[in-house]
């Protein structure tokens, strides 16, 4: 079960731009991430790539935590992302991550956001 003081530290490094980095720091081996009602992306290594070919796509990314709670092993997390695409199109993502931790890492997650935003 996360504490307050681990979540805030994933937050920091999301916030601070270390996308990346976060996903190798704070999810299990075997995590899952998963879009909407997309399938889900199975495995740091392919979590980690994926998020690596996102940024490489955008010139930059602020990302905000606006609200976030824990209760027991499960986490939600209120974001918003803006992004600046290298084809200099914008694009404001505000979504919601649904998590399930295993002890101080990110075992299960799943995102909520409107699909329709411009994708660069």
């Amino acid at each position: 079960m996360p504490t307050r003081a681990r979540l805030d530290e994933f937050i920091a490094a999301v916030v601070s731009g270390d996308h990346a980095g976060a996903i190798e720091r704070f999810y299990t081996e075997d995590a899952s991430m998963q879009e909407n009602e997309a399938p889900p992306r199975i495995g740091r290594d392919v979590l980690v790539a994926h998020e690596r070919a996102v940024l490489e796509r955008v010139k930059s990314v602020t990302s905000t935590c606006v609200t976030s709670i824990v209760e027991g092993d499960r986490v939600a997390i209120h974001w918003v992302f803006e992004f600046v695409f290298q084809s200099g199109k914008t694009g404001r993502f505000d979504e919601v991550a649904l998590q399930e931790w295993r002890g101080d890492k990110v075992w299960r997650e799943r995102f909520f956001y409107d699909p329709s935003k411009p994708a660069g």
